[in-house]
């Protein structure tokens, strides 16, 4: 019995030896080696940190512009490129429609309205109680369609089209606006609040430049089916053709596909714009500006600075193996680990070869079972000391338990071993 356990003895220091040997010899581990040796085949179209522009590009200071705020935004990674006071409380006016219109293409989206439903006009929607606000014309006892309303609330601003929608959706005003509120919470909208669905004056229908960006956001990627309507310039409805006031529509100079204008006496002319270029997509929003022609202007120079000094780039792939692991208790004695989804976020020109990634891993060594999928560690992508952006580092690949002599073993390691230390990496 004493050899029995001498023996054991001699394998795990060995065993322990070896591992104290190994934790010396990678104790900052490069775990991009791998990523950086796969031709671009193998990595797909994105350039490696170490490339270097042709030429150095001077980032001049953003647009400055007469208007109460504005914000213009990354869709893809909703970060800031530029802002004044993007926190600052503003009344929306008719960009409170883009909440109406979300409410309703998330109705759509369930399945539980359709396009071509009926709705029967009510006293309450009648285009008369609006006087010269912006609307549809529709008339009492009239029933019109579910896809004309939405037209009507999108491309013409109707605000007789919003109360008729909420009412046939809610019953009453109250009641969808109550779903608006609702959804401004979901959405991460901290500083907004609806009292109303078309953003007619009211202290308590209040908002942000910045939650307005953050709401045209959640249009375009949440409702791509209805989200199409917003680059629509113009619609007739009961013989009368209106246009979206959207100028930015007609501008051939820039791929403009949205979204909502708005003014109030009170605050001036609002626009949320959205426009593409290659594999960019970037969101304006311009609170207060003078006139229909200034927050068209203002948005374009936002756009236009954004598209022509910014640009998207993937450093890695999703699914592509970044890290491996030890796994205690398992099947296997390592996992593989990744990212889910692209990294893709939004950098100056010509700053890739500034760019610092670093992991962090929750644990050095993790104990079995493990599903693939499950966050395992974090990866920060950081410019100039700023985290520009975060993303979860995932298993792989499934690793079940071991047999019971594997795991026998393993807890007589683990008892001598520590792998609790968390694990944290930067590359350069």
């Amino acid at each position: 019995m004493r050899t029995i356990k001498f023996v054991a003895a001699c394998v795990l220091s060995v065993f322990v030896a070896y591992n104290f040997s190994f934790a010396t010899q990678e104790a900052i581990p490069d775990p991009f080696a791998q990523l950086k040796s796969q031709s671009p085949a193998q990595m797909g179209s994105a350039p490696t940190l170490n490339q270097a522009p042709s030429s150095p590009i001077i980032i001049p200071e953003p647009p400055v512009f007469e208007a109460q705020s504005w914000v213009l935004m990354d869709y893809y990674s909703g970060r800031i490129i530029t802002e004044k006071n993007a926190q600052e409380r503003i009344w929306p006016a008719s960009l409170t429609k883009m909440m109406t219109a979300y409410v309703i293409g998330m109705e759509l989206k369930a399945g539980r309205l359709h396009m071509d439903d009926d709705v029967v006009i009510t006293e309450d929607a009648w285009s008369k109680r609006y006087g010269d606000s912006s609307k549809m014309f529709i008339e009492v006892g009239k029933t019109i369609k579910v896809g004309d309303l939405v037209k009507g609330i999108i491309i013409q601003s109707g605000n007789d089209a919003c109360v008729a929608m909420a009412i046939h959706l809610a019953g009453t005003q109250e009641g969808f606006v109550s779903v608006m509120n609702t959804y401004a919470q979901k959405l991460g909208l901290k500083n907004t609040h609806f009292a109303n669905v078309h953003g007619l004056f009211d202290e308590q229908n209040y908002s942000t430049a910045y939650d307005m960006a953050l709401l045209g956001r959640a249009v375009i990627r949440d409702l791509p089916q209805e989200y199409p309507i917003y680059s629509q310039k113009e619609f007739t409805f009961n013989g009368i053709k209106q246009s979206n006031r959207n100028r930015l529509l007609w501008d051939t100079s820039m791929a403009v596909d949205g979204i909502k204008t708005g003014h109030l006496s009170q605050v001036g002319y609002n626009l949320v714009a959205s426009a593409t270029e290659n594999n960019s997509r970037l969101i304006a929003t311009v609170i207060g500006a003078q006139s229909e022609k200034k927050r068209a202007d203002f948005c374009k120079a936002l756009l236009s600075y954004g598209f022509r000094y910014f640009e998207q780039y993937t450093p890695y792939r999703g699914s592509v193996e970044l890290l491996e692991r030890n796994v205690r208790m398992g099947a296997k004695g390592t996992v593989k680990l990744g990212l889910r989804d692209d990294l893709t976020l939004l950098i100056p020109r010509g700053r890739q070869e500034k760019l610092k990634i670093s992991y962090r891993l929750t644990q050095s060594t993790f104990v079995a079972p493990i599903k693939k999928g499950t966050p395992l560690g974090v990866i920060d992508v950081k410019l100039d000391n700023l985290v520009l952006t975060s993303a979860p580092l995932v298993a792989l690949e499934d690793i079940g338990e071991g047999s019971f002599f594997d795991k026998a073993w393993d807890r007589l390691v683990m008892f001598f071993i520590s792998d609790n230390n968390t694990d944290n990496k930067e590359d350069k």
